[in-house]
């Protein structure tokens, strides 16, 4: 009991924190804007969003995971590093010193660089590993328009046209640095692991477009913040719903809306499990982890030490906040409310305070992606790692032809029903049927798992002399008894 209020409190300081800061970026871009020059505001989320958002949460997640990991394997998990000032001495805050004792760690190790690396190309493979990671968070809509000191606040760091072509570009450069990293290093086991996470990632990387074609036609668009959209009559300016804030059915309840919102998982599931499983793929985690494994090569970044290394481990934790933050935006409705989110935006206090708005439904996106974060961390403790051909055939035998299936599907339905109820029917559908396959499947291993017991059961006994089953607990009863009885013949005749 004490581990789940434990566990509620910080989760409900997490939360706090997250409607802090996202209050903090809406006011402080509104001030900027006032008082800097137009656009400043991009500055202030650049800091906000990018820096100590994604930036502080990959941070955590150093620790996070081995908390999550100790609590799953029934373990304690980091405990040891304390902050040396009264009252804090004797207390282990959850492990979060750690990440900051992992960090001095790094700074001041020696920066370590093999005689016969390429130097140049050494130095430049950890900052192409983490620029191009860190900077798609550029594209991704943290929290809605709002108004503030007379000035319209964006939670986004840029709104390209070409959103959702920006994420394939950049996420497609990380694979330069594992490769040079590998190859610059001049060790064959570090080639080895940047051969094997190049061809992985050129493997997922058409998946990983065809998956998001379908969300494409669906909703006739590129741009992150189209994906989003808004509800209708937001703020009260007449705006009609778009994006993944519509409603494919709805009913209205006095002023209250509700209904069934047209969020891109209900109209892509089979897109989403294979964005997920392409995604997942391309950050090299396990059951991924081919190119780093621990126990067979260590991976790409084997020459590397201090800092540079840092900035490899630090990358994988940035790519796992993207990957969650792109799945939100993507496929499950960004910071919108699933429904009422007409009704909650037309409160008089939200329309009198519309930062107040912003500031909730950004903490319900963080909130979201601190799900399929937590998520992500399960998975990594819960899969076994895949053999490298099994990796292979996953990718280009299974995702890239259902990729491919459901681009032609979706397009049909589509062109059929442009209101998408046609799409989110089959959608359901195919929900469905992944249940049933799911539960059929466990009650099949429940059911063996119970022959197996059985069998266990009446297995265990042995043939006495008479040649008539015992079990086996008879025979250890049986054993006892002449084991005692031999001990007692040694004990009268020592006497």
């Amino acid at each position: 009991m004490k581990r789940v209020l434990t566990i509620l409190f910080w989760f409900g300081l997490m939360f706090a924190v997250m409607a802090v800061h996202m209050c903090l970026a809406y006011l402080l871009g509104g001030w900027v804007e006032e008082h800097l020059f137009p656009g400043s505001s991009r500055l202030t989320n650049m800091l906000i969003l990018m820096l100590a958002f994604v930036m502080g949460t990959a941070s955590l997640l150093t620790v996070a995971e081995r908390k999550w990991s100790s609590l799953m394997q029934n373990r304690i998990g980091p405990n040891r590093a304390r902050i040396d000032l009264p009252g804090l001495r004797d207390n282990a805050l959850v492990g979060i010193p750690h990440f900051l004792a992992d960090g001095a760690k790094m700074l001041f190790k020696e920066d370590f660089i093999p005689a016969t690396a390429n130097k140049l190309l050494y130095n430049l493979g950890p900052m192409l590993a983490f620029a191009p990671v860190f900077a798609l968070f550029a594209v991704v809509p943290a929290g809605p328009s709002a108004t503030v000191f007379g000035h319209s606040i964006d939670m986004v760091v840029a709104t390209p046209d070409f959103g959702l072509l920006y994420v394939f570009a950049i996420a497609s450069l990380a694979v330069y640095g594992t490769s040079l990293a590998g190859w610059s290093s001049n060790n064959k086991f570090a080639l080895l692991g940047g051969v094997r996470a190049s061809s992985q990632m050129i493997s997922y990387e058409v998946a990983l477009g065809l998956s998001l074609v379908g969300l494409m036609m669906a909703f006739s668009t590129v741009q992150l913040p189209a994906f989003v959209g808004h509800v209708a009559n937001e703020l009260g300016m007449g705006v009609e719903a778009s994006g993944q804030a519509r409603y494919l059915w709805s009913i209205q309840i006095g002023s209250f809306d509700l209904g069934i919102p047209a969020w891109g998982f209900l109209l892509q599931p089979l897109g989403f499990f294979l964005f997920f499983a392409a995604a997942f793929a391309e950050t090299k985690r396990a059951p991924f982890d081919t190119p780093e494994g621990e126990s067979e090569i260590i991976g790409y970044f084997v020459e590397y030490s201090g800092m540079k290394f840092g900035l490899f481990m630090i990358s994988e934790f940035v790519e796992i906040v993207v990957l969650s933050g792109l799945i939100v935006v993507l496929f499950f409705g960004g910071y919108h409310l699933p429904f009422g989110g007409e009704w909650f935006s037309n409160l008089a206090v939200m329309k009198e305070y519309s930062w107040l708005y912003g500031a909730i439904l950004g903490t319900v996106f963080w909130a979201k992606v601190m799900f399929f974060v937590w998520l992500q961390l399960t998975i990594r403790w819960t899969f076994l790692r895949f053999r490298y051909d099994q990796i292979q055939s996953l990718g280009w035998k299974i995702l890239l032809p259902l990729g491919l299936i459901n681009v032609f599907v979706t397009g049909a339905l589509v062109l059929w029903d442009p209101s998408l109820q046609a799409l989110a029917l089959f959608g359901i559908v195919q929900i469905g049927f992944l249940l049933t396959l799911t539960l059929s499947s466990k009650e099949k291993g429940a059911e063996g798992h119970g022959h197996g017991g059985a069998h266990g059961a009446h297995g265990h006994g042995h043939d006495d002399a008479h040649g008539h089953g015992a079990p086996a607990h008879a025979h250890a009863a049986h054993a006892d008894t002449h084991s005692a009885g031999a001990h007692s013949g040694a004990a009268a005749a020592s006497h």
